[in-house]
């Protein structure tokens, strides 16, 4: 199979042009608002008093956690050396680079700021809206796979695909659809199932960074290291290592959490 070559613009409105990234994007946080309507009305939820206008509010800090924290980790994480000579090319976001692990610590950073706004524990917040994550990196996921971008390590799997972007015709996993299928929707499902039923504070937390961290992990043994990378130290790829923090975390809020 070969990667179908989609137009990166999805939509266009005389000289506006909409890119299938930003679309997914959008689905993404409207499915937080969708999803996060039947969230607050959890039982265990509404009992902590959060109401939808929250999730609003939330969305608002949220958008500039991930765009402001995605793009600093890509510039910090991936390519230190260029930005820091280079600053006036952080803004250039429209030539591409953004890194979920930043993206990850600017929503850590929003929601701190709006719990100490509303006087609410970090915890109580996060794992409020950490079932809703998931589904959203799905989208972001499927908006890789239209661009054709972060392509999979060679394959002979017989759904192997060519992408034309990588330079080459070697049959590679579709590790876009693969990280689609492990940290969106399968990890989505099972968060979602998990948090119905009341949990001690940072528990749900931590379910979600165990499971996005070892679900991510996995995935980056089938997905292409960026070239100027490669694998790092025990041919690990950084998005691994950067991925072991979380599941290290993870675990010991999952099974150490803090008291209610």
């Amino acid at each position: 199979m070969i990667h179908p070559q989609f137009d990166p613009v999805a939509i266009r409105i005389g000289p506006l042009a909409i890119h299938w990234y930003g679309l997914m994007y959008l689905l993404g946080f409207m499915q937080y608002l969708l999803l996060g309507r039947l969230r607050v009305n959890q039982a265990q939820i509404k009992s902590q008093g959060f109401v939808k206008e929250d999730l609003e509010d939330l969305l608002f800090y949220a958008v500039l956690g991930v765009i402001l924290g995605g793009r600093l980790g890509y510039c910090l994480f991936y390519l230190p050396s260029f930005y820091l000579t280079h600053p006036v090319d952080i803004l250039k976001v429209w030539q591409g680079g953004m890194a979920f692990h930043g993206g990850f610590l600017g929503v850590v950073v929003a929601l701190a700021w709006f719990s100490k706004q509303r006087g609410l524990p970090f915890f109580q917040v996060a794992d409020m809206i950490a079932p809703l994550v998931p589904f959203g990196l799905a989208f972001g996921r499927i908006g890789n796979f239209i661009n054709g971008e972060l392509w999979g390590r060679p394959t002979d799997l017989s759904w192997g695909m060519i992408f034309p972007q990588a330079g080459d015709q070697l049959l590679r996993h579709p590790s876009q659809l693969y990280e689609f299928a492990g940290e969106g929707i399968t990890l989505g499902v099972l968060l979602w199932l998990y948090a119905r039923h009341p949990r001690k504070t940072a528990q749900t937390s931590g379910a979600f960074m165990f499971g996005y961290g070892i679900c991510r992990f996995l995935a980056e043994f089938t997905r292409e290291p960026d070239r100027f990378l490669g694998t790092l130290s025990l041919g690990l790829s950084m998005g691994q290592w950067l991925s072991i923090p979380m599941i290290v975390l993870g675990a010991y809020l999952l099974w150490r959490p803090q008291e209610n």
